[in-house]
Order: C-alpha cells, then sequence, then structure tokens
C-alpha cells in the first residue's frame, strides 16, 4: 500500500488527515515530532497516523507527499518527491517554480486542491456547465466567486487573526486584476475596490484579489460568450472597511519594517482563541443571457462554521485536499500538473466525495442578467 506523508501541522490541518487515515498508511510531519505528536492528539487519530519530524521525511516510489507548509516551501518538497518517484499534492496556487518542476516530471503534481483555491474551482465548472447547457451560442456573461473566513460572531474590528498578521496585510498590499464592464481592471490597492455584497438574504463586503483573468480560461467560459464581469475575490463581515481604515492608512505609508511591527500588533490585540468559533462562506455565481434573449443564472452558496472538532477553515481546506490525494490513490489523475479538479465531470466526481463527507454547497437557480 502507497503511504501518505503529510508535511505540516497548522491551523488548516483537520479532518482531511482522518479521512486519509481511514483508507492509506499516513504519516504526520513535524517541525519535530513532538508538534506531530500534539497535532495527532488534537485530531483523534492517535494509533491511526504515525508521526515524525519533517527532516526524517523520505518518500517511496508511488507514495503522496501533501505539503501543507507555507508556500514558499513547496518547491522544496516538490523535488524531493520527484527525485523519490512520488506524487506530490498541495491547497496553494500553482506559481511558476511549481509549474516548471511538473513538466516531465512523470509523477503527479495536484496544486489548488483546498477552499480558495480548490473548492471554489469545483463549483466554478460546475456553473459554467450547466449555463452552456442552458444557453448555446453567444452570450454575454458575468461571474463572481467570494470567498472568506471570518468570525462567526462578529468583533468591533471584524476580523479575527488564525494565521499569519503579516501575510493578510501582504495580500492587502497585492494588486488585483479583473474584468469589469467587459474591460481588464487592475487595482493596486484592493480594499479601494470594496463594494457590499448579499449572500443568501445577509450583507458581505467583498473585494478582488489577485489575478482573476487567467481563470476566464481555466474555467473553459465559451469564447463566444462576451465576459462583462469576471472576479474571484475575497469576503469580509459587513462594516469590515470602516473597522479597518486605520490598517489601510499605514499599509498607503508604512514601510516594511512598520508593517510587519504593525502585524505584530494586531496579532497580539485581535487574535482567535479556543474559546472563538470561526465560519466560512463562499459563494460562487454565474448568470448568462444568450444573444437570442434566452437567460439562465445560478449560485452555489457554501456556509460552515467551525465545532470542537474542527474549525471551519481546517475542514474546508482539509477535505477537498484528502479527497484530491484519494483521486491520486485511485488513479484518476495522470502524471503532470492539476489545477484542483480539472473539467466538469472530475469537478462533480469531487463534489460527490465532499457531499460523502458532509460538506454541501446549496445550489439556487436565480433570475436573469437584467439591465
Amino acid at each position: 500500500m502507497s503511504r501518505v506523508h503529510w508535511a505540516g501541522t497548522g491551523l488548516s490541518t483537520g479532518s482531511g488527515l482522518r479521512l486519509l487515515a481511514e483508507r492509506a498508511d499516513v504519516t504526520l510531519y513535524g517541525r519535530s515530532r513532538e508538534k506531530a505528536d500534539a497535532a495527532v492528539g488534537r485530531l483523534g487519530v492517535a494509533g491511526r497516523v504515525t508521526t515524525a519530524a519533517l527532516d526524517a521525511l523520505a518518500p517511496a516510489r508511488g507514495d503522496v507527499v501533501v505539503s501543507m507548509l507555507p508556500a514558499t516551501e513547496h518547491a522544496r518538497l516538490l523535488e524531493l518527491s520527484i527525485a523519490a518517484g512520488a506524487h506530490f499534492a498541495d491547497t496553494s496556487y500553482a506559481g511558476p517554480e511549481i509549474s516548471k518542476a511538473a513538466t516531465g516530471a512523470g509523477v503527479v503534481v495536484l496544486t489548488e486542491a483546498g477552499l480558495d483555491p480548490g473548492l471554489d474551482h469545483l463549483l466554478a465548472d460546475d456553473l459554467v456547465a450547466r449555463g452552456v447547457a442552458a444557453v448555446g451560442g453567444p452570450a454575454r456573461a458575468r461571474f463572481t466567486s467570494y470567498c472568506g473566513g471570518i468570525p462567526a460572531v462578529p468583533n468591533d474590528f471584524r476580523y479575527r487573526f488564525s494565521w499569519a498578521p503579516r501575510g493578510v496585510l501582504t495580500a492587502l498590499l497585492s494588486p488585483a486584476r479583473y474584468v469589469e464592464g467587459g474591460a481588464e481592471v487592475t487595482v493596486e490597492r484592493p480594499w479601494e475596490a470594496v463594494r457590499p455584497h448579499r449572500v443568501s438574504g445577509e450583507e458581505f463586503e467583498v473585494y478582488p484579489n489577485r489575478d482573476s483573468v487567467g481563470f476566464v480560461e481555466r474555467y473553459g467560459l465559451p469564447p463566444l460568450w462576451s465576459v462583462e464581469t469576471f472576479v474571484r475575490g475575497t469576503l469580509r463581515n459587513a462594516g469590515w472597511r470602516r473597522a479597518w481604515e486605520p490598517v489601510f492608512a499605514e499599509l498607503r505609508t508604512g514601510d516594511d519594517d512598520r508593517i510587519s511591527a504593525l502585524a505584530a500588533e494586531l496579532a497580539r490585540k485581535y487574535p482567535a482563541t479556543a474559546a472563538d468559533r470561526d465560519r466560512v462562506v463562499l459563494a460562487v455565481t454565474l448568470a448568462v443571457e444568450g444573444a437570442d434573449g434566452s437567460s439562465w443564472s445560478g449560485e452555489y452558496v457554501l456556509d460552515v462554521t467551525g465545532d470542537e472538532a474542527d474549525t471551519a477553515m481546517a475542514r474546508l481546506v482539509s477535505t477537498p485536499l484528502a479527497v484530491g490525494v484519494g483521486e491520486i490513490l485511485d488513479g484518476h489523475l495522470p502524471a503532470g500538473l492539476h489545477r484542483g479538479a480539472e473539467g466538469v465531470r472530475a469537478a462533480r466526481r469531487w463534489l460527490h466525495a465532499l457531499r460523502e463527507h458532509g460538506i454541501t454547497a446549496e445550489f439556487t437557480e436565480i433570475g436573469g442578467l437584467g439591465g
């Protein structure tokens, strides 16, 4: 039996590890064996998962190496995997270094297999397939995908830090590129593009992040569709922009040292504690209007609150990853680079598996594009 080598014991390692332990030999690696032992106890898999220090990771041919380490460390583990003839999986975006290494490596390299990116891809693939089936030929299309990890009970700051605040602030300093009004738009400061967004009758705030434009092709929008809107972004509790205005003022003027100091201040002031419950909301919407007057629109909403067994974030990152690793173990994925489940057949197979593990996004058909 192939072994799964799961590297990383951080906050996103959750119930997915338990699922893999039911079907494969799994070793959990921490920075030290003591950290791995503590995580095994926290996750309730003692006796079912072996533990080791990260520097002892030595995969064999046909094994699967899972990197839940920071994205900067994925390339090192991928190199180790390729040298051993082992497959590789992570939940991060497929950057140039990973994409280049995966080419001709002879093993499966699975990326973007978590929540966002990951689960959002599955829902987008399904919506596009539904839209194509409903409206053939030339059409106008509007697509949005917003995901956020937020406090289940909003505080005054409208956020609690469950991961490094420096990373949150750095993301806000990265330009965002998306499609609005049929044209590509780049915003240097994503928080300046915040807008209200209603999900299941509840008000939130959303803003674009990273580069959405490349996903038009990834999601298979037909060339005959005129893309009016295409945005992948972040969701926050209503009132977030106002609460964060002092932070934005610092980001506009602060140097690296000041931003690092600010991150430390925010970590002390607004930590996520064991008593807090987190919430994840993912809303993916597609609306299509055909040149012949036909129209179709649909929305998927996933809304999960953490519990004593798992945070919502850990569950929704690690479970899709476990499903993806299962795809590797079952031989569904050929050698090469994969950005999550690719294509609607694979996406629906993953969604079915997730439903079996209690993760269901609610689908609703809604009205047409309107004006």
